[in-house]
């Protein structure tokens, strides 16, 4: 506090003697929340003087408010050229000249005009340009004044802060302590006068000059450096006053910047210097105004991991504290998601739950004994959904994490897991605080999940806490532009024969009330017996090379190849699928890497929940050492390859959150991508205009228009729209459906 300052009886500060104006600036910075400062111009000796303490200040969260002077006008240079104002420095910096004045900077400029970039790039500056109203004078004021929030000093200096004055010669500044009998209404008059003049207030004899053209030149030349360095650069300099000076302050500041430092190491910051984008700011906001509770309905590759992890932080910055739970579907996601929180965020104290890490419970209880114990401890814990189902994880939250359930941040990555049967038994109502992330949040076919959905993250059917779609990310260039190419590919006549049989067998098991299927084992393996038709059509490897081909060897690189579906997981049971499962995957993608290697010698890899060096195969994939990834499902969640350029979809699916997924792993940004080429592969419906069964041709109908919804969600957001619906005009005229119809309703759900 300024209070507790050992400050001289003469309430003067003189250079080269113990009390000197190092020392007092330097041991203000130190105990004060705010400096309001008339630094009058920019100079070596008064940036010298102000140098040494800065950063430690900033850091500490000080405010600065600041008034100058600055050189702008052949008027202004020509009064100091010819010397008609008194006592001014012959290091005058014009600043509306940094560029070239940058090289010959001592560090003591550089360091100071470094942190001041850095308060403006983060909005934590009030800075204003100021010359009299009359005369060709300048104003040249050096006054000031500290503040702890409690009390004040403030300090006069006008002579003092010239190139020599404090730093070569013999001057003085003068201070006044608010808590000294007689000052206090000296330093509230100061300050007063001070404050209207940084408020704009003072118009009647100042000039109030445009300070964005400044802004910009301080932080074009300076504004590289985060908090850190500004830190490390500021303890170097520290060194050098510490050696000439010997005083007991330079050994406290020295101590203070060393806590400053290691705490900056271990605290969490957002990843990119830009900070977060505005949007991620709106979804903080929103949360916040929801009562902390939210579903962020986020098209994929908007960032929702950043977004979400970004909430976190934001309230850190406010409460000085971190704790988190992050549930996933995958072990792959979980693995991501702990590398996004630990090295990009640099959230410290991250625990895995979940099978790759055979100690999570091992390393949780060591969290929680910590907590129990009553220890102040910040983590993240980041599991599967399939584990934090389990007794044992179940039991060990409930024991040592429950004090923190008011305070910990569950987030829920593919949020709309929450909503299915297997998830309510476990629902944890008890933390109070939530983040859903979804790029479809709705449940298909499932009013209960959406209703359970909605209530637990606070929103509704029509309102989610907050929206960011695809449409709005490819028109922000948050995403890239694509081109879409829908390829009809025709059942083999034996594949049609099995086909028609097995719907003409389901037809018998429809409910003409409800219009949909008897529930039974039976029919149930009739409706998977067919749909395997459709996925695993032998066309479809045809039609895949045909596209290849058209693309040319030379130009297909930078591929996503989705193959035919073999197996799903449930995500709630297992975070990894078995043995058996696993094989039929590699066989059916395999097929494929062996018919295009013979056709084109492609450098491929398959991409499975089981394959061990999935980094080093994406690794490869970027680096261009792969052509193509050929993967099932592995490739919809926590892959994140912007380079990425061709996805080629010969897998049908109508589930709209697989397919959104798909497409937003290729339309991620990257400097080496204009736009992204996307080909879907769809089954011609297998219709027989000879047969005159109605129930028949309205099931095909049906069937189309589940995965013609892909193909029209696609298209109406494509560079090519009009070529890609008027591709799919001849089949839908079949079906008696208007494709124009649909695309309209389609960009309808955009407005």
């Amino acid at each position: 506090m300024l209070k507790d300052l050992n400050i001289p009886k003469s309430y003067t500060y003189t250079s080269k003697d113990e009390f000197d104006p190092f020392r007092f600036h330097l041991e203000c910075l130190m105990n004060s929340k705010s400096l309001d400062l008339l630094l009058g111009y920019f100079s070596s000796g008064a940036i010298r003087l102000l140098s040494i303490g800065f950063a430690s200040f900033i850091h500490r969260n000080g405010k600065i408010r600041l008034a100058i002077n600055i050189i702008l006008s052949k008027n202004d240079r020509d009064v100091f050229e010819k010397g008609l104002e008194k006592n001014l420095p012959i290091d005058l910096i014009d600043v509306t000249n940094l560029k070239e004045l940058k090289a010959k900077f001592s560090e003591y400029n550089t360091h100071f005009f470094e942190c001041l970039a850095w308060l403006i790039s983060n909005n934590r500056i009030e800075f204003v340009i100021i010359t009299p109203k009359e005369g060709n004078g300048i104003s040249h004021y050096k006054e000031g004044v500290y503040s702890d929030g409690v009390d004040k000093i403030a300090f006069s200096g006008s002579q003092n802060f010239t190139a020599y004055g404090l730093t070569e010669n013999l001057e003085s500044l003068e201070c006044f302590p608010s808590w000294i009998e007689g000052n206090d209404d000296r330093v509230s008059e100061k300050a007063k006068r001070i404050s209207a003049t940084i408020e704009g207030k003072r118009q009647d004899v100042l000039n109030y000059l445009s300070i964005e053209e400044i802004k910009t030149e301080i932080t074009s030349n300076f504004g590289d450096k985060e908090m850190d360095e500004l830190l490390v650069n500021e303890k170097k300099l520290l060194t050098k006053v510490e050696k000439i000076s010997g005083l007991p302050i330079y050994q406290e500041l020295d101590e203070k910047l060393d806590e400053q430092i290691e705490e900056l190491e271990s605290a969490p910051r957002f990843p990119f210097k830009e900070g977060p984008r505005d949007y991620q700011m709106q979804a903080y906001e929103n949360w916040v105004g929801n009562d902390y509770k939210g579903l962020f309905a986020m098209a994929t590759g908007t960032g929702k991991t950043l977004t979400s992890l970004n909430c976190i932080l934001q309230e850190y910055r406010i409460n000085n504290f971190y704790k988190f739970l992050i549930l996933v579907p995958t072990t792959a996601l979980a693995k991501q998601w702990v590398e996004e929180a630990s090295i990009k965020f640099n959230y410290q104290n991250i625990v895995l739950c979940c099978s790759e890490n055979s100690r999570w419970e091992d390393d949780l209880f060591q969290v929680g004994k910590s907590l129990v114990f009553g220890r102040s401890t910040n983590y993240g814990i980041i599991t599967t959904y399939a584990t934090f189902k389990g007794n044992k994880f179940q039991n060990m939250l409930k024991e040592y994490f429950n004090n923190d359930f008011d305070i910990i941040t569950l987030v829920a990555d593919e949020a709309h897991n929450f909503g299915s049967a297997g998830f309510l038994k476990v629902i944890p109502n008890f933390i109070s605080r939530r983040i859903g992330l979804s790029a479809t949040p709705e449940r298909q076919f499932d009013e209960i999940g959406n209703k359970t959905l909605n209530e637990y993250f606070s929103c509704s059917d029509d309102v989610y806490t907050f929206e960011y779609n695809m449409k709005t990310a490819i028109e922000n260039g948050i995403l890239c532009r694509y081109y879409y190419h829908p390829i009809i590919v025709n059942l083999e006549l034996e594949e049609q024969e099995r086909y028609l049989k097995i719907s003409k067998e389901l037809v018998k098991y429809i409910d003409p009330e409800t219009g949909k299927y008897r529930e039974s084992d039976y029919v149930n393996n009739l409706l998977i017996k067919r749909k395997n038709i459709i996925h695993k059509a032998s066309n479809k490897l045809n039609s895949l090379l045909l596209v290849v081909n058209e693309i040319g060897r030379e130009n297909f690189t930078k591929a996503f190849i989705y193959v035919p579906e073999g197996v799903e997981i449930d995500a709630l049971k297992d975070d990894r699928i078995s043995d058996d499962e696993e094989n039929e995957t590699s066989k059916l993608i395999d097929n494929y890497i062996t018919e295009l290697y013979n056709h084109f010698q492609l450098k491929m890899a398959k991409f499975t929940g089981e394959t061990k060096n999935r980094d080093q195969i994406l690794t490869q994939f970027k680096e261009g050492k792969l052509d193509a990834l050929l993967a099932m499902k592995c490739l919809d969640e926590g892959v994140d390859v912007p380079q990425t350029k061709f996805a080629i979809f010969c897998s049908s699916t109508g589930n709209p959150r697989q397919y959104i997924q798909r497409r937003g792993r290729v339309l991620r940004m990257h400097k080496d991508k204009q736009f992204a080429i996307i080909y879907d592969l769809i089954v011609k419906p297998t219709i027989d205009h000879t047969n005159t069964d109605e129930s028949l041709l309205r099931m095909e109908k049906n069937i189309f228009l589940s995965e013609l919804r892909r193909l029209v969600n696609f298209a109406v957001l494509s560079e090519n729209k009009d070529e890609s619906l008027k591709g799919l005009e001849s089949l839908c005229y079949d079906l008696d459906i208007d494709i124009y119809e649909l695309a309209n309703n389609e960009l309808n759900n955009y407005k």
